[in-house]
């Protein structure tokens, strides 16, 4: 991913000022690659509108739909039940299982629901019908889709308590949602689901959103809720679990709130049904939705399957992302250069690093005889040196190195010198290089050689 720029054209002041947006424009173009045509279940809860409102989140996920994102989108409606349970002087009611606390809906409260989903589907369909010239809205032509796609069961009488009109989702409708978003729509489900008596019940939108991600396999499962993630021991929020972490924590900390609890567990169960990843990100702040899915490090937690970090062997499909990491440093003389048709030559010669399928960083491995290999391509993104991709980047080089029996690395360097004897290597001569590399030294570029021994 390269933040490089051509030179704005002198006395162009409008050249100028785009400065900051062609870069940020090329920074984001690998995530935009990455999640073109893939499945996105965006579920935001009611609290969202009163925090911050409708207008800037449907924005931002028109912005996704425009960017090839096949989308369905889940609202939560808790704030809004209330108002209308206020309005007609009906006190709530809850109950609390094993397991989560469920609103208890009588009659008289299912009413409340249908008026708070009813309104609140209307203001989000509004929403996107909105193409006033001189907005992000402008030009946008978005069909959105609601209907009976999810079939629900009743929670049941549990310890005693009757939850009447409280359901769970039993079944959802994926292969007609999978046909609405095959036709370029946005599907919008609210927290209610139907039996196959037509009676209709009142659903968690966390409930929901999970059972559809799992039906449809989605590729990314996002919650924008009041709860954006776990902590660690000095208060941080931490940013990436794999499930067996997630499994270590809940056993370590038994103390989770259970609203939070609930929507861990809820989220646990849908990647452990295929969802690849599930974000949590606060409700309360706006552009988190954009800021999570296009930047490195993110503004709240991922769940997936598996470490989301992977460092691994190159393959012919890594080529294009490669070449975005070394062409920078290739034309400011860090890197000596390759052609494309060099890396795809050499490519079962590469290691690479990868956060959710975007690479940030590759290395090379060249062998040479008598037990002499060479460190090559090392590149990490400039957005994210300092974070250690460098360093496990090395050590997986010389890992390699020593399955193919190498004692000993060289690296040319020509402004790095100081990094690689930071890390173990030793000044040395050109004299010091295999015949065969010193027969294709370059002596324009005068690289600096140092060597380690493994």
């Amino acid at each position: 991913m390269s933040t490089n720029a051509p030179n704005p054209v002198p006395g162009d002041e409008e050249s100028t000022s785009n400065f900051p947006f062609v870069g940020w424009l090329r920074d984001v173009a690998p995530y935009i690659h990455s999640f073109r045509e893939k499945t996105f279940v965006i579920a935001f809860a009611g609290e969202l509108v009163k925090e911050i409102g409708l207008e800037n989140l449907i924005e931002d996920i028109a912005m996704l739909h425009a960017m090839g994102m096949r989308i369905v989108l889940v609202h939560g409606i808790r704030p809004q039940i209330e108002e209308q349970l206020k309005l007609r002087k009906i006190k709530s009611k809850f109950g609390t299982s094993a397991l989560n606390t469920y609103r208890i809906t009588d009659a008289a409260a299912l009413e409340c629901v249908k008026e708070a989903a009813g309104e609140l589907r209307l203001d989000i369909e509004a929403a996107f019908s909105r193409g006033l010239p001189n907005t992000p809205m402008a030009g946008s032509r978005i069909s959105v889709i609601s209907g009976n796609f999810i079939t629900a069961m009743p929670v049941g009488v549990v310890d005693g308590v009757d939850y009447v009109h409280t359901g769970l989702v039993r079944k959802v409708d994926s292969t007609s949602i999978t046909l609405s978003l095959d036709s370029n729509k946005i599907v919008l489900l609210s927290p209610l689901g139907f039996s196959p008596t037509g009676q209709a019940f009142n659903l968690a939108y966390e409930d929901v959103a999970a059972s559809t991600a799992a039906a449809l396999k989605a590729d990314k499962l996002i919650f924008l809720s009041p709860y954006s993630g776990l902590r660690d021991v000095d208060g941080e929020l931490i940013t990436e679990l794999s499930l067996p972490q997630l499994q270590d924590y809940m056993t370590e900390h038994k103390d989770i709130e259970s609203g939070l609890k609930g929507l861990i567990n809820i989220s646990g169960k849908a990647v452990r049904s295929g969802v690849s990843r599930v974000h949590f990100l606060p409700c309360n702040q706006d552009g988190a939705l954009l800021e999570e899915l296009f930047t490195h490090d993110g503004i709240g937690m991922m769940l997936a399957s598996s470490d989301i970090e992977n460092l691994r062997e190159a393959n012919q499909d890594d080529v294009g992302g490669i070449l975005q990491l070394t062409m920078p440093l290739e034309e400011e003389g860090i890197l000596a250069a390759r052609g494309q048709d060099v890396i795809e030559r050499d490519i079962q010669r590469f290691s690479v690093i990868e956060h959710d399928r975007v690479l940030f960083g590759c290395a090379a491995l060249f062998p040479f005889p008598n037990g002499v290999g060479e460190l090559a391509c090392l590149a990490v993104d400039a957005d994210v040196q300092g974070s250690g991709d460098g360093e496990r980047l090395l050590k997986r080089i010389e890992m390699r190195a020593k399955q193919e029996n190498i004692k000993k690395l060289f690296v040319l360097t020509t402004r790095t010198e100081h990094w690689f004897l930071k890390r173990g290597f030793k000044r040395a001569t050109v004299d010091d290089l295999p015949e065969e590399r010193k027969q294709i030294y370059n002596w324009d570029r005068k690289s600096m050689v140092l060597t380690k021994d493994l």
